[in-house]
């Protein structure tokens, strides 16, 4: 039977279903098996671009890439880089390719929604980018596209806001699981990452959906986790302080990582390159690393399973190590898709080894092997650079099922985590976010006002005047203004200034310069505006920097054509509704 609308669908759920959490528990399940299917359909599509571009399907990129003649591997590189830049440049407004920093953008800022064709559009580009041998992650494009369709379910089915947010985590939760195998992690991921608590009402429905996401995936791929790992003991208890050491240096690693990406985006956007060739060109600069060491190419999980059983030599893990942060560096700088969970991992068990060889012959009594120091490494890097070291601990916990090593893991993924939020202050997903002007601090009632819109309380019917109006049409008019301020408007509605009782000064009551002046004479040019996109919290640090209640709002600040104004009442008052819904929600979730 067909439903007329979504709403018909929950009222007759809900005559089946008297709980609501029942109804949530359903739709969990439903979002984790779309969660595991995205998997399963984003693996499958990166296998079928790497047939096209490399000539193999295999996940054993390295190995077989090594075989190809140099110029397959740079038309793959920069022919997929191509098709990336034209994709990002006529198929995506926001023209870049959407990750996790957008879904923690969409739980924290616009209450769990997001753009089914942004993520369709930027999940094929990032499979697009892996099977060409851009040097980034699957998981990221993975977690956004759950996350993408799981809104897409909250919204048809009109969803409030708090069971969208709680719908999105299921759907990164669900992603997350089937990527790496791993319920537990996906768990926590959901609940560190993007819901931000650990309260049983959320809990419950993301477990559901993750173990979901996990059926879904092993159903397809099998029980198997995403490396195979030699069994691991730990020699001594005097090693652990080797592990805290290493969790600092992995610090260091994820520091410079982050801010070399910073650092290669700004150097990109100064160079003459139209933004369409831009993943081209830097598919050029990764196809020539690779024709030397083709291990930088994709996810790079055959690479880092040979460093977890000991196959490279020290020389091998450190070219590695440098190549790997090059590669990806220049891919994420120069606008490639997809994450950054696997290169961590990837530099991290490269960095583990590295640090595990040369502990093993200072210490060769105490030493693990230095397999377990590459396993420290991976959840140290990784832990660091996400900002998530309690889901990057339980990948790892999943993946050996090894407790004794997962305290070696614990151990260097806190130091790692601890010192680079001292030191860079966020995670990278944050730190994306921020250099687009976006700040998650400030708790639950800031980031609400961050997710409303200017638009949402601005008001039309303003008082203005024309720009060669009589001084007694000026004073006439503020006489009659609610607001004490007037705008001054030419006939193309453009904002010429605005006029107060103060502006006026010596000509408010004197009427002998009349005659020769008008509104634009008196008028305040360059007053300050909003539009309509902008948030009510920077209308509110607005408002407090110049000391005024009535701000006139433009279609844009290079146009200033008014299209209304916003007064700071309005602003306050759903200030004070936004935090009565943040108090209301928080008891609801607890």
């Amino acid at each position: 039977m067909r439903f007329r609308a979504p709403e018909q669908f929950l009222r007759r759920l809900g005559r089946l279903v008297k709980s609501e959490q029942v109804i949530l528990t359903i739709l969990a399940a439903l979002v984790g098996l779309l969660g595991g299917a995205c998997a399963i359909a984003f693996r499958e599509g990166i296998a079928l671009a790497q047939t096209i571009a490399l000539g193999f399907g295999s996940e054993s990129v390295y190995s077989l890439a090594g075989t190809l003649p140099w110029w397959r591997t740079l038309t793959a590189t920069v022919g997929g880089g191509l098709l990336i830049g034209l994709m990002v440049q006529f198929l995506l407004p926001t023209r870049r390719l959407h990750s996790v920093a957008e879904v923690i953008e969409a739980a924290t800022l616009r209450e769990g929604k997001m753009n089914l064709r942004t993520g369709l559009v930027s999940a094929a580009a990032s499979a697009i980018s892996l099977g060409a041998g851009a040097s980034t992650g699957r998981e990221g494009p993975v977690v956004h596209l759950g996350a993408t369709l799981s809104a897409f379910v909250a919204e048809k089915l009109k969803l409030g806001r708090s069971l969208a947010r709680l719908l999105l985590g299921c759907g990164v939760a669900a992603a997350v699981a089937a990527s790496f195998n791993a319920p537990i992690a996906g768990v926590f991921f959901a609940l560190e990452v993007v819901i931000g608590h650990y309260a049983l009402k959320a809990f419950a429905p993301i477990v559901i959906a993750s173990v979901a996401g996990t059926i879904v995936s092993r159903t397809h791929f099998g029980d198997f986790p995403a490396f195979t790992l030699p069994p691991n003991q730990i020699v001594s208890f005097l090693e652990f302080p080797a592990f805290a050491l290493l969790g600092l240096v992995s610090a260091v690693m994820a520091i410079v990582f982050m801010h070399s990406v910073a650092f290669t985006q700004n150097t990109v956007k100064k160079l003459p390159i139209p933004l369409w060739a831009q993943p081209a060109c830097g598919g050029l600069l990764v196809g020539i690393i690779a024709i030397v060491f083709p291990h930088v190419l994709g996810v790079g999980y055959e690479a880092t399973n040979d460093a977890l059983h000991e196959r490279f030599e020290l020389w091998m893990l450190i070219s590695l190590l440098v190549a790997k942060t090059a590669a990806t560096v220049i891919s994420l700088g120069f606008g490639f898709g997809a994450g950054v969970f696997s290169p961590s991992l990837f530099i991290g068990a490269m960095l583990g080894g590295t640090f595990g060889i040369i502990a093993t012959h200072a210490f060769p009594a105490l030493s693990s092997g230095y397999d377990a120091y590459t396993i420290v490494g991976m959840g140290a890097v990784a832990g660091a650079v996400l900002g998530a070291p309690i889901s990057t601990i339980l990948v790892v916990f999943e993946l050996t099922g090894d407790y004794a090593i997962t305290v070696a893991v614990m151990i260097g993924t806190v130091a790692a985590s601890s010192v680079t939020q001292q030191v860079f202050g966020d995670s990278f997903f944050t730190w994306q976010l921020a250099r687009r002007g976006l700040e998650l601090k400030g708790g639950r009632s800031r980031n609400l006002l961050r997710s409303i819109r200017v638009e949402a309380v601005m008001k039309s019917d303003y008082d203005a005047v024309a720009p060669a109006a009589l001084m007694i049409e000026v004073r006439d008019a503020l006489q009659r203004s609610r607001y004490g301020e007037i705008f001054v408007i030419d006939e193309d509605n453009r904002l010429h200034g605005t006029i107060t009782l103060a502006d006026l000064s010596d000509t408010a009551f004197d009427t002998e310069l009349d005659a020769v002046i008008n509104a634009e004479d008196v008028a305040r040019r360059n007053p300050p505006v909003l539009t309509p996109n902008d948030t009510l919290d920077k209308a509110m640090s607005v408002m407090d920097a110049v000391d005024e209640e009535h701000i006139a709002v433009v279609h844009e600040a290079k146009d200033m054509i008014v299209v209304g104004f916003v007064h700071q009442l309005d602003v306050v008052t759903t200030y004070n509704q936004a935090v009565l819904e943040a108090r209301a929600e928080e008891q609801g979730e607890s």
